[in-house]
């Protein structure tokens, strides 16, 4: 059977042993776990002590299938150990383990996981521990923002499939690391605006990240940050141009924190997967619907177009 591993760390700003009591709380996981945020009907039991050895965390949804973990080892405050299985779409054992490492007045907290995919998705490996590794990554962060704020701002709605006019987006072009790409674009939204201007009349459409097709295991996003408008204008300055073409696309709306946009694209391919919707292989829309500089996190509307087939 094919092996896998994935390991991902973060930095939180508490002491360790309240990061430690936090994820050994199996009642805690639902404000954190990046998988449940697509599913809102997913039904989910935790031991009445969800705190103790053999505890267990069991979930059930139609997205994100049916599965459980356990504790099979508490080590307070420097590690955990858990055995997790799912049960749906397929069976598997894998075995997960918490670091913890205190960094001054901080923590540092490792996540890994360590399995066997099912023979007949050994083809699944590499792209498994990059999705998986990225769904960890924003794991961390949520569980991160969890304890140091008392909340995670973010929602994910699916809106459906629906149709979209042709578009023409100009703006700056360019690629990030997937762990850089929000400083990235907010860096090409500001060259954007500097070189338009605020009175041009002809560069007033909404803004908007298109991300370009790539090989997102290689850790790096191709995008163009910029606005939007209907008709073909002449390229303001050193921006370039793209076009989007009119077609149908898979509607999905966050709300909230732009650093948890993350959970709306994963719950987006996630909700099509398990929907069966054949998405194309073409550039993905990102449109900011109101100004962050006059809107608080908690109300910033973001909506995720995925063209389908």
């Amino acid at each position: 059977m094919p092996a896998f591993q994935v390991q991902r760390s973060h930095v939180i700003a508490a002491p360790i042993e309240s990061v430690f009591d936090t994820v050994a709380d199996f009642g805690t996981w639902t404000k954190w776990s990046p998988w449940l945020r697509i599913d809102k009907e997913a039904e989910v039991k935790v031991s009445d002590d969800p705190r103790s050895l053999h505890s267990t965390y069991h979930w059930s949804g139609e997205l994100v299938g049916r599965g459980e973990i356990e504790h099979m080892r508490l080590e307070r405050p420097n590690s955990i150990e858990d055995e997790l299985r799912f049960l749906e779409p397929y069976e598997s054992t894998s075995q997960v383990r918490f670091l913890f490492e205190p960094q001054g007045d901080a923590t540092r907290i490792t996540w890994e996981m360590h399995g066997k995919l099912p023979w007949f998705l050994f083809w699944m490996r590499s792209n498994m521990e990059s999705f998986l590794g990225m769904d960890y990554q924003r794991g961390l962060r949520m569980l991160g923002e969890f304890i140091e704020t008392g909340t995670v701002i973010s929602e994910t709605e699916v809106i459906g499939i629906e149709p979209i006019d042709s578009m023409n987006v100009y703006g700056v072009r360019d690629s990030s690391t997937l762990a850089e790409i929000g400083n990235a674009i907010e860096k090409a939204i500001e060259i954007v605006q500097q070189e338009v201007g605020s009175d041009d009349t002809n560069c007033q459409g909404e803004m908007v990240s298109v991300y370009h097709p790539c090989d997102l295991r290689k850790g790096r996003m191709d995008f163009t940050a910029g606005f939007a408008i209907s008709e073909k204008i002449e390229v303001p300055g050193r921006l370039s141009h793209c076009q989007i073409p009119a077609g149908d696309a898979l509607h999905i709306r966050h709300t909230g924190k732009y650093d948890n946009l993350g959970n709306a694209w994963s719950g987006a391919h996630q909700y099509a997967r398990y929907k069966k919707i054949k998405l194309a292989r073409r550039d993905a829309i990102e449109i900011y619907r109101n100004d962050p500089a006059e809107t608080s996190e908690k109300d910033l509307v973001t909506d995720i177009y995925l063209l389908i087939k």
